[in-house]
């Protein structure tokens, strides 16, 4: 088949594709018939499809099986948020999309390069929204014989106009803090002999609006949950849940961070004579990018789209789980591709929306990363 017909195929079979998982969307962990789809398109490639009965996800492959490995990397899971009054599973993080472009990237690969010199790798990972997904996979064997890495993230518009590509994604530090505040419950009418877990949620809302940092590395520190008292107003509650979302530039800045929020819950609880526990949960870490990788993805996203489509890398405080791959292999080469496909009004709006057309784009362009990447191998 020639080129330009198999394109005209691959793009009406990724259009199929991405209708398919956007209308199927399933959350971390649950992602079951996801991964079911996801393992039979590798085997209708022909690919060597590894599941796994703990958990969801699936990686293929092809090639010798010696190394070393250049591996392509998909996030599969949807949020759960609300949707016209409903709450359900939703794509609203591109998910769907970035599936739809490793697998167009896989096809179109193999298509080429049916037995390559070098073993080419996929991985559908599960549970990037919950910052777990790309640990336990590693855990998994899922990062042996890497050598490179490519992953790939549609971006908001207001990161990244539409039509440009960026060769890599310096995404942020980001944790969840957690908490039970456990006060004294009492009447309304005698609040001294009580201890309001309200009033202690809210100092401590006050104390982490006082923390300063560098104002030259982006961070933010701000609670986004609380959830206290029952029917009766008239009653002091004794205890409150709340959760703290902190994120930060760099891993540095965000051990910092944590150490502080966690210094002045403790003393707010302490004041009150109250208690706090607190833990952590859905950490990720902050971008290391290769520079080698992102040379490859720049100089792929000229050949493919030309050069005025190449953008400055993307500096966001929106956080990534890709980046542990690179911690648990300090000799991985890594980066992510972003895509300015019109993502408004923006990431993880439960209406988010995109253009279609640059899906091929991407697709394209991860092919001719790994294949550079081959090349860069062989030499």
């Amino acid at each position: 088949m020639k080129s330009a017909e198999f394109l005209t195929n691959l793009q009406s079979e990724m259009e199929d594709v991405f209708s398919h998982l956007h209308a199927n969307p399933e959350v971390s962990w649950k992602e079951s018939q996801t991964t079911s789809f996801l393992a039979r398109q590798l085997e209708d490639i022909g690919l060597r499809v590894t599941t796994f009965a703990a958990f969801t996800g699936v990686i293929g492959e092809w090639g010798p099986l010696i190394a070393p490995v250049v591996a392509l990397r998909a996030d599969i899971d949807a949020l759960w948020q609300e949707v016209d009054g409903v709450w359900r599973a939703n794509h609203s993080c591109g998910h769907d999309a970035h599936m739809t472009m490793v697998l167009g990237a896989i096809k179109w690969i193999h298509h080429f390069m049916p037995d390559p010199e070098v073993r080419i790798r996929v991985l559908f990972q599960p549970a990037e929204e919950m910052g777990e997904g790309a640990q336990r996979f590693a855990e998994y064997g899922a990062l042996e014989d890497v050598a490179y890495l490519f992953g790939i993230h549609v971006r908001p518009i207001q990161e990244l106009h539409v039509g440009k590509m960026a060769a890599a994604i310096y995404n942020g530090a980001s944790t969840e803090i957690r908490g039970k505040i456990t006060g004294i419950s009492a009447h309304g009418a005698r609040p001294h002999l009580g201890v309001n877990a309200i009033e202690v949620a809210f100092s401590i809302l006050q104390a982490i609006q006082s923390i300063h940092m560098d104002p030259m590395v982006p961070h933010s520190v701000k609670m986004t949950q609380i959830k206290a008292g029952g029917e009766n107003a008239n009653i002091i509650p004794d205890s409150a849940l709340f959760a703290i979302d902190v994120r930060a530039q760099t891993n540095a800045l965000m051990d910092n961070l944590l150490e502080q929020v966690e210094e002045r819950i403790t003393a707010i609880a302490k004041m009150y004579q109250a208690k706090a526990q607190l833990t952590r949960t859905g950490q990720t870490i902050a971008a290391e990018v290769s520079r080698e990788a992102q040379k490859i993805m720049a100089s792929s996203i000229v050949e493919e789209m030309g050069s005025e489509a190449l953008a400055d890398d993307i500096i966001t405080a929106g956080a990534e789980d890709f980046h542990y791959y690179s911690v648990m292999n300090p000799n991985l080469k890594a980066t992510m591709l972003g895509v300015g496909c019109g993502v408004s009004p923006g990431l993880h709006h439960p209406y988010m929306t995109f253009e279609h057309r640059f899906l091929i784009d991407g697709a394209k362009i991860l092919a001719n990363a790994v294949m550079k990447a081959i090349e860069q191998l062989k030499n």
